[in-house]
Order: C-alpha cells, then sequence, then structure tokens
C-alpha cells in the first residue's frame, strides 16, 4: 500500500478542499440557474436540451463530491473505493445525458436570435 505524507492513502486533504471548493464556484452557478428558469446568453440557440445539459454537468459535479469527500475524512480505503467507483456511474450518467440533449438539439428546429426576458 502506498502511503503519503500524513501516513494515509489519501494524500492532503487541503488539495480536495481546493478542488471541491473550485468545482462548486465554477460547476454550480449555471445549472441551478438553468433549472430555476434562466438561460445564459451564449445558450439561448440551443434551448431544446438545456435541462439535460443542467441535470449532466450536475452529475459531473455529484463525481467531484464523491471522488472528494471520502479522501477528505481520511476514509478507508474499501469506502474510497466504493465511492469512486459510484463516480463512474454519474460520469456515465452525465455521458448519457449530454448525448440526449444533443439528440434533442438536433431534432429541434433551428431558433433565431432569442431575446432576453424583461421583467
Amino acid at each position: 500500500m502506498i502511503a503519503y505524507e500524513g501516513g494515509g492513502v489519501n494524500g492532503n486533504p487541503l488539495y480536495h478542499w481546493m478542488a471541491l471548493a473550485a468545482s462548486t464556484a465554477l460547476m454550480l452557478p449555471v445549472p441551478v440557474a438553468i433549472l430555476a428558469g434562466w438561460t445564459p446568453s451564449w445558450m439561448r440557440r440551443r434551448q431544446a436540451g438545456m435541462r439535460l445539459r443542467a441535470y449532466g454537468v450536475l452529475c459531473i459535479y455529484a463525481l467531484m463530491l464523491f471522488n472528494g469527500i471520502p479522501r477528505i475524512a481520511d476514509a478507508s480505503f474499501e469506502t474510497v473505493m466504493v465511492c469512486t467507483n459510484a463516480g463512474v456511474g454519474f460520469a456515465a450518467g452525465a455521458a448519457v445525458l449530454f448525448l440526449l440533449s444533443a439528440r434533442k438539439d438536433a431534432h429541434a428546429r433551428t431558433a433565431g436570435p432569442v431575446e432576453p426576458e424583461e421583467g
């Protein structure tokens, strides 16, 4: 078994905290806003699969959580591996959601420029 600085196999928890903080700040706001009904201006032309894309990004975020939290908690090797395998399931779910959103966009009519909602 490989041992790192602190004697555990999970490495320095500071790195995992930084990765979770960065992924929370960068990945979470846009899909939550999309699911709440707001669409960013750069995505307004592809609105057919927007919700599927938002759920796909949330699956990628869940992957980050499932890989980071057990390592921060310095969980056992078996627990880390179970959570990592569950994270692979989230990655597969995200891939399916992204493919479904692309398919839905391809079948949708091409919309012209959409003006932002007022109000």
